[in-house]
């Protein structure tokens, strides 16, 4: 997959009640008593680690597998190694309804796929979209398909500036990248 299109296998965050879990905040996603860790390939161990329900994560979690969360996502600090441990798991991409501010920055500087789907709340309500099943993902043309479900829906497009520093890696290295530099 490129650095805008992606699939995989999906991870629907979802409580107890079968709800998407919103406002799951940097504290939920990446502990601060781990925070010790400055080794980014460590961090993976540790993603949703103070999660209830989704402490195993890691040891589930797989290369190229797309985290599927509620509305605001990534809310709190600005706790990189919220964004970090996601990519050392090799985790492909986020969807989300919204992102916390500070985490979406963060995200789209360290070239980590965040991508807004308004309709997502909606779709997995529906039980169109369930843990496991195979997502397609176009950031560019800003649609994602189960295939398998014969679903498909619409997400915010990548922007010119999140498409860029995707494909140069991170934001430094887009700097390092344009004319002049």
């Amino acid at each position: 997959m490129s650095q805008t299109h992606f699939e995989g296998r999906a991870w629907v965050l979802l409580d107890k009640q079968g709800r998407l879990i919103e406002d799951i905040d940097t504290d939920q996603i990446f502990h601060n008593a781990h925070l010790h860790i400055t080794e980014t390939a460590q961090m993976g161990g540790y993603a949703l680690g103070n999660l209830e329900g989704w402490k195993d994560f890691p040891s589930k979690a797989g290369p190229g597998d797309i985290l599927v969360a509620g509305r605001n996502f990534g809310a709190g600090s600005s706790r990189q190694q919220a964004v970090d441990c996601f990519a050392a798991l090799g985790v492909a991409a986020i969807l989300a309804p919204s992102f916390g501010a500070i985490y979406f920055r963060n995200a789209v500087n360290s070239g980590f796929p965040v991508l807004k789907a308004p309709a997502l709340e909606e779709r997995v309500r529906e039980g169109k979209i369930l843990s496991g099943d195979i997502l397609r993902v176009d950031g560019t043309k800003g649609e994602a398909a189960v295939p398998s479900r014969g679903v498909v829906f619409a997400l915010e497009p990548l922007s010119r500036v999140q498409t860029d520093i995707l494909r140069a890696g991170n934001l430094f290295l887009f700097g390092k990248s344009r004319p002049g530099s």
